[in-house]
């Protein structure tokens, strides 16, 4: 497997390199827009790669970060979503905005991507949600903008919804309140307080 490659940027076009390597070897990489963009030719680069192998072809995939390429990697895991697929999603944005729209289930924002329809961009939210939201998580975005709720804000939901508010309703209405060092019965107070 080729994880990383070091050398001198030869040629540049839209969506590839061609890096020549110290060792004199020249490898064609099909590269994320944050990667073409930060490499012109002649300067010297490192470039994460991924190599994907089919039955007619080994293609080489480059990226600017780590976390872009793990990106990629996820996408793959989604069924429908294929190597060059995975690439156009990174044009999106860079990985913290596609990850947030992710974790907020925005399926609008990745079916402006040619190629993924609804179904498909549905399928990436159901896939990736919850690996994403681990994430984000971990470095440190807060449940607010990823539209994650905590356990308090889906308990004020379901409450609402009985008393007779839509989901629809009670959903914006939560969006709209701080759940820090909040129990559920205090998000409740001050969801009824706010409606009135």
């Amino acid at each position: 497997m080729i994880s990383l490659l070091q050398g001198t940027v030869i040629a540049r076009g839209n969506e590839g390199l061609v890096i020549m390597t110290a060792g004199g070897v020249g490898y064609t990489l099909r590269v994320s827009p944050a990667a073409v963009a930060s490499a012109a030719p002649g300067a010297a680069v490192t470039i994460e790669t991924h190599l994907v192998v089919r039955e007619d072809a080994l293609e080489l995939f480059g990226f600017a970060s780590a976390a872009e390429k793990e990106l990629f990697k996820s996408f793959l895991t989604v069924s429908g979503v294929g190597p060059r697929t995975a690439l156009h999603l990174l044009s999106l944005g860079s990985v913290e905005e596609i990850t947030l729209a992710i974790g907020r289930g925005d399926v609008e924002y990745l079916t402006k991507v040619s190629g993924i329809g609804k179904k498909t961009a549905e399928r990436i939210v159901v896939d990736l949600k919850s690996k994403v939201a681990k994430g984000l998580k971990e470095s440190g975005i807060s449940n607010l903008e990823t539209g994650t709720k905590t356990d308090a804000q889906t308990d004020v939901i379901d409450a609402m919804v009985t008393l007779g508010y839509s989901v629809l309703d009670a959903r914006e209405l939560v969006k709209k309140l701080d759940p820090v060092g909040k129990n559920s019965e205090q998000l409740l107070r001050e969801a009824l307080r706010a409606v009135r």
